[in-house]
């Protein structure tokens, strides 16, 4: 039966049909992924991009409005560049095309054609030899024969033959694929989704098209394995909303912050990808250009050094609320997953997109509460499983469960792995002195590699390490409802300044209070001496809250009193530092 026209149910159904042969190839389109860079993950991107259209497009009678609702969905999940081009030439299409319940071959020849220049226009520098050019030559082809072919299935399938032709021919283009020896893996992917819409045109049936495979299928994201030098760090991405958005702005923006740039979308939702060193600065820059929704910032040398050179057999994991210097946590590779932070309507990665600093003058600049929130089950699932592909055994430390439902979150998915494979322990510490745990862990990580052992020594440290908070006001707590309206009213009125400790199930707890911050020092030094003289103090940290000064004089004083400096001194994590409040002091104690 020839097919004259498309209709809007037609042409998702055929979107759904695509998609299916992306997915039915996403493992091998991994494995000869190499350019832009071999981080083995376009068909993993590719078919991601295919399920958010399954779960969130809708088709309607209009073929503008079905492309709209494709288009949308397709840039909401869009992942990688591979993703992101697809999404952007899809927006592209949706635009060209006019309001016509049913076109034509002309209508829809002249269509694809002219959408190329979105996928062109949203990348920095557009490399020929790969999706774009296997797109742009097909879309040419279907151009060239719109007049010829007025039956669907004999265009799309002579233009298809076009496809495989140009995918053949890519490694002529780009010397990296003759190297290895492969076709570019985003362009095969085009080229599967075409294959896909052909079948579905010949055979008609919307059986298999409706079948829940597209929805029931999950990816586990590997972590990029990049066997190279990497000149920029961070692979970011995240969706920007807002109303009138300034994509060029926006492109501006994103493409002066590294390499491997690409935006695409619209003047109301805007999906940006690039590879960097500084996703901090980015992410500042980019929220005042739009709402920043799922953010993304993987550490591909980190990745790439556990895939090439596990330094041990068994990988260590922590949140973000774990204050430790970068180095030590570089040095020995171990994992932070970051908590999300909401701050207004946007959302960061703890650390990774918000500083300390920033944030801290967001706080006192807009008089704004973040708040936080743990990392999906995915992203554990996947690291978990990245890890194990690596490592003997995964141990993995959280914030304490009393100030947390992290802990019981990362239990639940460690229980889908051997319980011989991952061990979740819960640190019952915060900030410096789950960073002082950390550390003396690692000191005794390279003579043990038996998990439990290192769970129970991680233990058994939890039980020698005592944290001291010197709060210098309750506004914060309040805010975050830590401490009721009434009590931080009166604290203030008597100018009452709190001891913060935690007590043995990880809970805050009053450990004493003063009516000047002059007295808080005093108190919480003589505590320290008593302490010491129970139990020697092994080592301590001091973080603080935009409060370097104070930080510095305790230690100072901490130093006199147990012969040996600081192990380090730094700001709180964000995610902590806002429940703390600006100004807070934690005073970390580690015994022997």
């Amino acid at each position: 039966m020839k097919i004259k026209y498309l209709d809007g149910r037609r042409l998702y159904f055929a979107f759904l049909a695509g998609g299916k042969a992306i997915i039915k190839d996403f493992a091998y389109l991994n494995r000869i992924n190499v350019f832009p860079v071999p981080d083995g993950d376009t068909g993993t991107n590719l078919a991601s991009t295919m399920k958010a259209i399954a779960e969130q497009a809708r088709p309607s009678r209009s073929i503008k409005e079905s492309l709209r609702s494709i288009a949308d969905a397709a840039l909401t999940g869009a992942r990688g560049n591979s993703g992101l081009i697809f999404a952007q030439y899809i927006y592209g299409l949706s635009r060209e095309l006019g309001n016509e319940i049913k076109i034509s071959t002309a209508r829809f020849g002249e269509s694809v054609r002219n959408a190329v220049r979105y996928a062109y226009n949203s990348i920095a520098h557009p490399q020929e030899g790969t999706m774009l050019t296997l797109i742009r030559e097909w879309a040419e082809e279907v151009y060239q024969n719109r007049h010829r072919f007025s039956d669907y299935h004999e265009l799309l399938h002579h233009s298809l033959e076009k496809a495989r032709q140009v995918l053949h021919d890519t490694p002529k283009k780009l010397a990296v694929l003759k190297k290895a020896g492969v076709v570019d893996a985003g362009a095969k992917g085009f080229v599967d989704f075409i294959e896909g819409v052909v079948h579905f045109i010949r055979q008609g049936s919307l059986k298999n098209v409706l079948s829940q495979e597209l929805l029931e299928v999950e990816f586990r994201e590997a972590p990029h394995k990049i066997r190279e030098d990497i000149p920029f760090r961070y692979c970011t991405e995240a969706l920007l909303t807002g109303e009138n958005l300034d994509l060029e702005k926006i492109k501006e923006v994103v493409v002066g912050a590294g390499d491997s740039a690409i935006v695409g979308g619209s003047d109301t939702k805007a999906r940006f990808h690039v590879h960097t060193n500084h996703p901090q600065e980015l992410f500042f820059a980019l929220k005042d250009l739009g709402t920043i929704t799922q953010p993304k910032a993987e550490d591909m040398k980190l990745q790439a050094e556990i895939a090439l050179k596990p330094k041990s057999q068994i990988a260590l994991v922590v949140d973000s609320s774990c204050d430790l210097p970068v180095e030590t946590l570089e040095r020995n590779q171990v994992v932070v997953i970051p908590f999300l932070m909401n701050i207004g309507d946007h959302v960061f990665l703890d650390k990774l997109t918000i500083s300390p600093d920033k944030l801290y003058e967001l706080l006192e600049r807009e008089e704004i509460l973040p708040h936080s929130a743990q990392p999906s089950p995915r992203t554990l699932e996947n690291w978990f499983s990245f890890l194990l592909s690596h490592f003997k055994a995964v141990l993995v430390m959280t914030i304490s469960g009393g100030l947390s439902g992290y802990y019981n979150l990362a239990r639940s998915v460690a229980e889908k792995f051997p319980p011989d494979k991952v061990r979740v322990v819960d640190s019952r510490h915060i900030s410096g002195t789950y960073g002082l745990i950390v550390q003396r862990l690692l000191q005794a990580w390279p003579g043990s590699q038996d998990l439990a052992e290192l769970a129970s020594a991680a233990e058994k440290l939890a039980g020698k390490t005592e944290l001291l908070v010197d709060i210098r006001t309750l506004k914060y707590m309040v805010k975050g409802g830590r401490v009721s309206p009434m009590k931080g009213l009166l604290a203030r009125l008597l100018n009452i300044k709190p001891i913060i400790t935690l007590d043995e199930q990880g809970k805050a707890a009053a450990a004493g209070k003063s009516f000047s911050r002059k007295q808080n020092f005093k108190k919480i030094l003589k505590m320290v001496r008593e302490k010491h003289l129970a139990h020697p103090v092994h080592s301590f940290s001091v973080v603080h809250v935009r409060n370097r000064e104070r930080a510095e004089a305790y230690a100072r004083e901490i130093e006199k009193i147990c012969g040996r400096p600081a192990s380090f001194i730094q700001d709180v994590s964000p995610v902590v530092g806002v429940h703390n409040g600006i100004g807070a002091v934690g005073i970390c104690l580690s015994y022997e």
